[in-house]
């Protein structure tokens, strides 16, 4: 990876967006009902080349809300004890604080207007930040609320796999199943993923940096 020095604003990449690559641990699927239990934030930067690398990661497990469900199936699969006393966990509104804190200020060092989240199934991830952004009456959400850019697609256009652990081996990069679906881990794979498949573009196609969006 390039030194520091090397790296350029990546805000005239995707018109003024920086890319935030964004995993979420859940009680459920629903955003409005279910718990969100952690959430991970990688953010990327750009080098002179125009090729993308990951930057900072910034994960935090979380208290569920008042009232909030927690299906078993769910926290089966995530491996996930809410009320575990070792998983520091803190309430939703101080762990989302301290993730847009982090994704403002690389926005700012990217000269980007704002962020738009990256995800693997990315409306998933995306509807339970709004979500949480409604519950706890957050400002200055940095992400834009609806769009996003979506490693699904891009890995199916790309490697002719859909899901991420097939996706990632597809892209040549090792998967350890037993670190899937924490936050933090998911969130760095896709990261390598969404950068891979832009990189592979930009080696091939080339994209010249500040050329009209």
């Amino acid at each position: 990876m390039p030194q520091m020095s090397e790296y350029v604003p990546i805000g005239q990449r995707f018109r003024g967006f920086l890319p935030v690559v964004v995993d979420v641990e859940t009680g459920g699927f629903n955003a409005q009902t279910d718990a969100l239990l952690q959430i991970a934030a990688i953010t990327l930067r750009m080098d002179e080349s125009g090729y993308i690398h990951r930057d900072q990661t910034i994960s935090r497990h979380v208290v569920p809300f008042d009232g909030a469900n927690l299906e078993p199936a769910s926290l089966e699969v995530n491996g996930i004890d809410p009320w575990h006393p070792l998983r520091l966990a803190i309430p939703e509104k101080e762990a989302l604080s301290d993730v847009f804190k982090e994704v403002r200020r690389a926005v700012g060092e990217n000269e980007c207007t704002r962020a738009i989240l990256v995800g693997h199934n990315a409306a998933f991830d995306l509807g339970f930040v709004n979500a949480a952004v409604s519950r706890t009456g957050l400002k200055r959400n940095p992400f834009h609320p609806f769009s996003n850019f979506d490693t699904v697609t891009l890995a199916a256009m790309a490697y002719g796999q859909t899901v991420l652990a097939r996706a990632v081996r597809a892209a040549g990069l090792e998967w350890n199943t037993a670190q899937a679906h924490s936050a933090t881990y998911d969130a760095e794979m896709t990261a390598e993923l969404f950068c891979g498949v832009l990189n592979r573009w930009q080696k091939s196609h080339g994209h010249t940096i500040g050329e009209a969006n």
